[in-house]
């Protein structure tokens, strides 16, 4: 697909986009692609790089083995998820100390249209797409509920981490980063990202690469013969993620830790109602900002559908 310049820059902001949400531990990179219209030409160029590349770059040279990789596309995605993630990583990490209420009221309210965007590609419902958005929601349910886990930090463990949270990003729903927190890593690596430590990011890097490569695979076959129940499952994935992403929790429980770098916290909280916290300040501050922000990022999965909409020609 020929783009032009600007076609670029909207492609790299989806991109920063992707790695905004993939930050926050509740929201996937893969629901932007999907509602910004680039997720299966996401996957298919991820699927291409294949042994096959080396095949037509001793053949062809490397301007045919870059296009047979839609190399262009993926280093303008890749290069914005990277300077999201990179920017954005202390500010997010702030916001959901100082602010979790209103962050969490702004992915909710984007999550809900996003249920409804990604829904709506399903061609002719039917007991397969049903049966999938079943089984979707319940399992993401089910992953919400987990309880995060630790590790010590071993540099085995960062690579595995990385194959795994790679998945979960590019599944609409299913966020890498709530996964990284249930392995215990998500601190480990949001601190390499702050403090720029290089051998975890890459060690990350690589499990990520090797993850990405093998299940953009799965997913492509999985949307080539079974489109409908795929779509499907992954809106169940959406569903079922809404009780990660609900905005109002309290704690129930605090367990420490031990890492090589010292005493980790782990808080384990529950989904409560917005009267919990009006019953122990008297009023919500909060309440009306929350519900506008909610209102804001239902908004803006439209406002992406209509951009998305017009497409290169």
């Amino acid at each position: 697909m020929e783009r032009s310049v600007k076609d670029y820059i909207l492609l790299g902001l989806k991109g920063m986009g992707m790695g905004a949400a993939d930050v926050v531990p509740g929201v996937s990179g893969g629901t932007i692609a999907f509602i910004t219209g680039i997720y299966e030409e996401f996957l298919n160029s991820i699927k291409s790089i294949n042994f096959g590349v080396i095949k037509v770059l001793r053949k062809e040279g490397i301007k045919a083995a870059w296009k047979s990789v839609n190399g262009s596309f993926l280093l303008t995605l890749f290069a914005g998820i990277g300077i999201s993630i990179l920017s954005l990583a202390k500010l997010i990490t702030y916001l959901l100390e100082n602010h979790p209420i209103l962050v969490w009221s702004f992915f909710f309210g984007l999550i809900v249209a996003s249920i409804l965007f990604v829904g709506k590609s399903v061609k002719k419902w039917g007991a397969g797409p049903i049966i999938g958005i079943v089984l979707g929601a319940a399992l993401a349910f089910w992953i919400t509920t987990l309880r995060p886990g630790g590790h010590s930090g071993e540099y085995w463990y960062i690579f595995v981490s990385g194959m795994i949270a790679i998945c979960a990003m590019i599944l609409p729903g299913i966020s890498g980063s709530f996964i990284l927190v249930l392995l215990g890593s998500y601190a480990t690596v949001l601190g390499a990202i702050d403090s720029r430590d290089f051998i975890i990011i890459g060690l990350f890097a690589a499990g990520a690469i090797c993850g990405l490569v093998t299940f953009s695979r799965v997913l492509s076959w999985l949307f080539k013969h079974y489109h409908d129940i795929t779509i499907a499952l992954l809106t169940g994935f959406l569903v079922g993620s809404l009780n990660k992403i609900w905005p109002w929790k309290k704690v129930v429980e605090v367990q420490e830790i031990m890492r090589k770098d010292g005493v980790h916290e782990v808080i384990i909280e529950e989904n409560t109602l917005p009267n919990h916290f009006m019953e122990h300040t008297g009023n919500d501050p909060q309440l009306l900002y929350a519900i506008l922000l909610a209102l804001g990022g239902f908004l803006l999965i439209f406002i992406m559908e209509r951009v998305a909409a017009k497409k290169p020609e």
